[in-house]
């Protein structure tokens, strides 16, 4: 370096620091100014926001005509558990009718969903069995005469020293066993359904029917029918020709959730209604719990006898069944029309502050029956509120005031 650069050096220099010192006094000006109020701000805690209630709404003298107002009252709620279920036949209460021996179907008297009674014939078959009963029968019977005269003669003979012991005692024996065979053949014509005066007019005019009818054991309707003329049926082998139930009294099948399990037992009153008769209820009585748990579902099928002595109620029919699982309460309640459901899920009702002027309200509900709506909070019995259409005072709020 040479010495004639060192005043210029020096000034650069001085001239730097100059800079450096400007700088940092602005910094402090901006630290100090604006840049330390934002700070300041960004620091101090927000204020909490209060939710803005709903502004009141005042009703002209024909808007009112368009709501019902009344009062915060009492009503009495059910305990109870409510599940689906669908109808059947009183399975305990139905027959299978089987023919008592083999033969070809030749004539049927009813059909699926015919009612009858017990003894009305319902088909007609043609048995070789019942020829070889009928026949049997009047060979015993026969037998059965022409011994009892031998044995008449045999006691007259005996009588006076006539016939040996030994023949006397013989005829006893044949007479006897002519007896029993005849009872045997009577009871077998009983087993096709021959009775007393039908074996003896058999035995009287010594003629033999093959046509054997079956007759309804029980007074009820027919549920099924699976004969057809000409069909071989045999005794045992399924499907019975006919089934017939006593619709007296029905099924009613359940499933009731898990979590009601511990509140539901045997012999508890139930309440059935059908979508067919709704509003009629039909009475029962849980007759049978199931012993294990739908591991699918978690529902436990339940089983109630129900009365229907009209003979409305159809298997199959989807029914609902309310079971009372504790006694009743009374509670603080409003009508269902009067409860609006907001946007998120919060229940509101209107309350009148005066005749024209309402006011809009949270509270918590309860339970529900017969159009009421038990309120837990947020209402006083006594207090005036919207009974009726108070939807549409929401709607009001929501539209907002119009020109």
């Amino acid at each position: 370096m040479r010495l004639h650069d060192l005043p210029r050096l020096a000034a650069t220099r001085f001239a730097l620091g100059a800079l450096v010192v400007a700088g940092a006094i602005t910094g402090v000006f901006r630290l100090t100014g604006s840049d330390a109020v934002a700070g300041h701000a960004a620091t101090e805690p927000a204020k909490p926001t209060q939710p803005t209630a709903a502004p009141d709404i005042v009703l002209t003298d024909s808007q009112l005509k368009s709501f019902t107002v009344g009062t915060v009252g009492s009503r009495v709620f059910p305990l109870q558990s409510e599940s689906v279920g669908s109808i059947d036949f009183d399975q305990d209460m139905e027959t299978q009718v089987f023919a008592p021996y083999q033969g070809r179907i030749v004539a049927l008297f009813a059909k699926a969903g015919d009612d009858v009674k017990k003894g009305q014939p319902l088909f007609a078959i043609d048995s070789p069995d019942l020829v070889q009963a009928e026949s049997t029968l009047i060979g015993t019977a026969g037998i059965l005469r022409l011994t009892g005269r031998a044995l008449d003669r045999a006691k007259d003979l005996y009588a006076v020293k006539g016939l040996a012991q030994k023949d006397y005692d013989q005829a006893i024996s044949d007479q006897q066993g002519a007896e029993g065979n005849y009872k045997a053949a009577v009871d077998a014509l009983r087993v096709f359904g021959k009775s007393m005066a039908d074996i003896e007019k058999i035995v009287s005019t010594r003629s033999v029917d093959s046509i054997l009818t079956i007759v309804s054991p029980i007074d009820g309707r027919v549920t099924v029918r699976n004969a057809a003329p000409g069909l071989l049926v045999q005794p045992g082998n399924a499907a019975a020709p006919f089934a017939v139930a006593d619709i007296s009294a029905m099924w009613m099948i359940g499933d009731v959730a898990e979590a009601d399990i511990g509140m539901i037992r045997i012999g508890q009153p139930v309440k059935v209604s059908v979508l067919a008769y709704p509003d009629e209820v039909f009475g029962g009585t849980i007759s049978n719990i199931a012993a294990t748990v739908d591991p699918t579902l978690h529902t436990l099928q339940v089983r109630s006898d129900v009365a229907d002595l009209a003979h409305r109620l159809r298997p199959g029919m989807l029914a609902r069944f309310t079971v009372a699982t504790a006694p009743p309460v009374t509670a603080t309640a409003v009508p269902a029309d009067a409860v609006v459901r907001e946007g998120d899920g919060t229940m509101t009702v209107w309350v009148a502050t005066n005749q024209h002027t309402f006011s809009q309200r949270a509270v918590r509900t309860g339970l529900r029956h017969d159009g009421y709506v038990q309120i837990l909070d947020g209402l006083q019995q006594g207090e005036p509120i919207v009974a009726a259409n108070a939807i549409f005072l929401d709607n009001m709020l929501t539209a907002g005031p119009t020109d």
